[in-house]
């Protein structure tokens, strides 16, 4: 049963498997609005994810591409949806506002049929009540980049939200030129963010924090439900799933662009593909986001401004912590204070797996360091470096210094006292062959935009599947550009 999104009309459809249970919607009417997409003229399939349709239970299979569209556009709505706009504030560039899905809608929490609880969330369906001035609408070439990067994410093992399906409208979107207008299904174990509990904080009322926090935990952290102080508790494990995220961001040369606490999830995925990239040259302080002027969110600094979200997140917590604010902002710091020691160790383990690493030596955190700043000041990719460490291919340049540390790893490696087979199968599953090359990227989005051609998007849709793989065939999407664009940018999309 399908409802028509500006009507009461319904219809009779096939049963693709939804199976919508909306928790979210039964807290307080201050956490959300009602709402429906707002309806688009002409929608147009240009890409469903067929692989991921399988995994959460859904066939899409009986129904023409027309039919599929007006679905995820919505125009018309699964029987048991139920349209919500979330509210949340945040700290964008370190600067506090009330914020909320401003041209977002989550029509309901579909669970699988293994139990797991997905929402799945409309981007680009039009203005809602937190539309702070924009036309609450998306453009083509941000959406198929989002469902690219989020699609590589998920390749490269990095908790992530994922991409469902993109629509045209048929409608034009304004920005500095007129662009082409799309819709994003996106699903993510939650929306919960750290935003949100700012935005509760900010309203004063410690039974609506309370019931947050406890329908937080009980749909991703159940095992701490039982807890004496499940506000600690709670601090102590969202600190511990995102040091886990943003080592995997530096272990691939992911830059995620705008680190605001509206973007940083409790679940402890990866949200909001806007102005990200992937690092080609390796360089610390690389910056991609045309609004970052200061590199506030570059490479190196991600893991700072993640400890600055926690911390954030743990003055929401205070009240839930302890009755007193003094001995709650002890209890606070006490934990917060541990993560650059805990995120450093993580990071140490990390490398040392890039680098086929087992057990722990002293000289282990110098070596990995030296090549490091080898390859900074020889302006080194960063991907290729590790893979060629596997392969021996795309390094190049090989001086004396390079050749020195080589020798220095070889000799680690004897200490692992395992097979060199061991030490590779360590590095394939932590070095990936390729990468989202923002060349590649850009030439993808103009074929797909401008030129109605979807192959090339399609193409490398399929490469993902092999994305720690050596195959030959994949070649062509290693490679960096032959000329590396220091002024590369990427934008918001809004």
């Amino acid at each position: 049963m399908y409802e028509n999104s500006h009507s009461t009309k319904t219809f009779n459809e096939m049963q693709i498997g939804w199976k919508f249970d909306n928790s979210y919607s039964r807290l307080s009417d201050i956490m959300l609005t009602k709402l429906s997409p707002v309806p688009v003229k002409i929608p147009k399939l240009i890409i469903l994810n067929q692989n991921l349709c399988s995994e959460i239970g859904l066939d899409f299979s009986k129904l023409d591409d027309e039919k599929i569209a007006e679905i995820f556009a919505g125009n018309i709505l699964p029987s048991g949806s139920e349209p919500i706009a979330q509210a949340y504030a945040g700290h964008q560039f370190g600067h506090f506002t009330m914020l909320g899905d401003g041209r977002a809608i989550v029509i309901g929490e579909h669970v699988t049929p293994n139990k797991k609880r997905y929402d799945i969330q409309f981007k680009g369906s039009g203005i809602t009540p937190y539309s702070r001035g924009g036309d609450g609408r998306a453009a083509l070439g941000p959406m198929l980049r989002e469902y690219i990067i989020s699609e590589a994410m998920n390749s490269l093992n990095i908790p992530t939200t994922r991409s469902l399906a993109v629509v045209s409208t048929g409608e034009n979107v304004i920005r500095e030129t007129p662009l082409e207008g799309a819709i994003l299904t996106r699903i993510a174990s939650s929306h919960l963010r750290v935003g949100t509990f700012q935005y509760v904080a900010m309203r004063g009322d410690l039974k609506i924090l309370e019931s947050l926090v406890k329908y937080s935990i009980n749909r991703h952290f159940p095992e701490l439900i039982d807890d004496k102080n499940i506000g600690l508790s709670f601090l102590e494990i969202v600190i511990k799933k995102q040091i886990e995220l943003i080592n995997h961001w530096m272990r691939v040369g992911f830059i995620h662009g705008v680190m605001n606490t509206d973007n940083m999830t409790i679940s402890g995925e990866t949200i909001d593909y806007g102005p990200c990239a992937f690092m080609d040259t390796y360089k610390p302080e690389t910056v991609f986001s045309s609004i970052d002027q200061n590199g506030r969110y570059s490479y190196v600094n991600q893991p700072a401004i993640a400890h600055w979200n926690l911390v954030r997140f743990a003055e929401t917590l205070l009240p839930l912590i302890n009755k007193k604010q003094s001995e709650a902002v002890k209890m606070a710091e006490e934990i917060l204070n541990k993560f650059p020691t805990m995120y450093k160790l993580s990071w140490l383990e990390m490398m040392k797996k890039k680098l086929g690493l087992f057990g722990s030596f002293d000289e282990d955190e110098k070596l990995i360091k030296d090549l490091l700043e080898w390859m900074e000041k020889n302006k080194a990719d960063f991907t290729n470096t590790f893979y060629s460490l596997m392969t021996k291919e795309y390094l190049k340049n090989k001086d004396k210094l390079f050749i020195a540390w080589q020798l220095r790893w070889k000799k680690r490696l004897e200490k692992n006292n395992k097979p060199i087979k061991d030490s590779l199968d360590l590095m394939k599953v932590n070095n990936p062959s390729i990468i989202p090359r923002n060349h590649k990227v850009e030439e993808i989005l103009d074929s797909a935009c401008n030129k109605n051609d979807l192959e090339p998007l399609n193409n490398l849709l399929k490469v993902f599947k092999k994305i720690y793989s050596s195959d030959a065939n994949i070649s062509q999407y290693q490679s960096p550009p032959k000329e590396v664009n220091h002024f590369y940018q990427t934008f918001c999309g809004t």
